[in-house]
């Protein structure tokens, strides 16, 4: 299926691996010019010259910074001619008990995985919408839909960001406009984040590691790890032509594991 998007410009956040790389690289495969960013230069710099491989006919641009930050929004902004398709990203803030948590964690994770998506959706948002076209895609987390008692500040930062999204999504300045804001919510992806949770919780417990692994691989009905091209590849679903009529919603990707009809 051509999901007729070639051409376009769209922002990658945290792209430099993981299911934000998985991301971008659908897309360049689709034809897709694509501006990616992450806090670390090398792997950074390593992901943009595969996605130039991937695909030569598309421009790949690599801007390193904080996207949490004003400074960094401003130059990953700059650095595309016009944004088309933004896909927020940011890693998620670390589990622990919510009585050893100040102020100060509860505000960094806020900023990571609330107020900066909305930070970038608000500086391309109507400019989107004044072009006729825009796809926001938002990647949070399973634990929107079903939390995870560990990860309170995720469960809190994240679930406001979708709360927000639920009703700009349904301006009709927007969704009239073609322009769609949906959240795609992973489960357990095989991403690096996932090997060091499931490490530090085999330390933690004094399992194998190999029998953690294998425990968690199997809570899925699908009986596996979601990979994360497969997550890209419905990334880019989401921001095609086709899905025009998708908009404020949250799409669970995890293999099964949420047992709720609804």
């Amino acid at each position: 299926m051509d999901l007729g998007i070639a051409g376009r410009w769209a922002l990658v956040c945290a792209a430099s691996k993981g299911l934000g790389r998985g991301c971008a690289e659908a897309l360049v495969k689709e034809g897709v010019n694509v501006v990616v960013t992450a806090r670390g230069v090398e792997a950074l710099e390593a992901t943009a010259a595969a996605l130039r491989a991937l695909n030569p006919a598309v421009e790949v641009r690599a801007v390193a910074g904080d996207i949490t930050t004003e400074a960094g929004r401003a130059a990953a902004l700059a650095a595309a001619p016009q944004v088309d398709i933004l896909v927020n990203n940011a890693g998620g803030p670390p589990p622990g008990d919510f009585r050893d948590w100040e102020r100060e964690a509860w505000i960094a994770a806020l900023d990571a995985n609330m107020l900066t998506p909305i930070a970038l959706i608000r500086a391309s948002v109507d400019a989107m919408a004044a072009r006729g076209f825009g796809r926001i895609v938002n990647i949070t987390s399973g634990a929107v839909k079903a939390p995870i008692d560990v990860l309170g500040l995720s469960n809190g930062a994240r679930s406001g960001l979708t709360g927000f999204v639920a009703g700009l999504a349904r301006q009709p300045a927007l969704a009239g406009r073609n322009v769609t804001i949906n959240n795609l919510l992973p489960g357990a992806f095989d991403t690096d984040r996932l090997r060091t949770t499931l490490a530090a919780g085999a330390k933690k417990s004094g399992q194998p590691l190999e029998a953690v692994v294998e425990a968690r691989r199997r809570v899925a009905p699908a009986q596996r790890f979601g990979d994360a091209a497969e997550f890209g590849a419905f990334c880019a679903f989401v921001c095609s032509a086709q899905a025009g009529f998708l908009t404020g919603q949250n799409l669970l990707l995890d293999g099964g594991a949420y047992p709720g009809t609804f």
